[in-house]
């Protein structure tokens, strides 16, 4: 694996999947309607900062890939299935609300881009993330955030398709068990790119 010392910090971006009050804050409603494994959810919290904190130090990209809907859904209409029925209905992300908003220790600061336009599980899904990423030579994805098996999963896969370095911080997510975060990091994760730990990351 390429550490983060072989690479040039310009081409290197911390990409940060829906760190926003709906998971991260006891209050969220995926927080307390999905998590069954709350050590995880603490856990990665924790990581998220740490690994904030050294980018920052460090002077490698930070990238905030929230998610946030108009009133009404309609970017989503006529979801018969999966997350374009299932956001509607559990009335998450709402745009200029509570759970679309950014986790108070994690939130963007001045100079740290912020991705728009998002609209389905792969954070590239009608968002302005790859015209960025392509438009300043960012080639090395490392990827943290929620739900691993899914928005985290799919945004690994779409960067791999696109022919990004892609790397997941695997202790930096969470999925709601341990079971689904197993799998991901045992039978998923080594067809799109490599895992590893946030020390690992800190150490490089």
């Amino acid at each position: 694996m390429n550490t983060i010392e072989s690479q040039t910090k310009e081409k290197a971006a911390l990409i940060l999947i829906e760190t926003q009050n709906e998971w991260m804050h006891e209050s969220g409603k995926l927080r307390k309607l999905l998590i069954a494994d709350e050590q995880m959810m603490l856990n990665s919290i924790t990581n998220i900062e740490k690994l904030l904190t050294y980018s920052r130090k460090n002077n490698i990209e930070v990238i905030h890939v929230g998610l946030r809907f108009e009133k009404g859904y309609p970017e989503l209409a006529n979801g018969k299935s999966g997350l374009r029925k299932a956001i509607p209905k559990a009335g998450t992300f709402p745009i200029n609300e509570f759970g679309s908003q950014f986790y108070e220790s994690v939130k963007p600061i001045q100079g740290e881009f912020i991705v728009t336009g998002r609209t389905g599980a792969s954070g590239f899904t009608g968002s302005n993330l790859d015209v960025y990423l392509r438009n300043n030579k960012i080639e090395n994805l490392y990827i943290v955030g929620y739900a691993t098996h899914v928005c985290v999963e799919s945004t690994l896969r779409d960067a791999h398709e696109r022919s990004y370095n892609t790397y997941v911080i695997s202790d930096a997510t969470s999925a709601f068990n341990k079971t689904q975060q197993e799998y991901f990091l045992n039978e998923i994760v080594h067809h799109f790119g490599e895992h590893l730990t946030t020390q690992n990351f800190l150490n490089n």
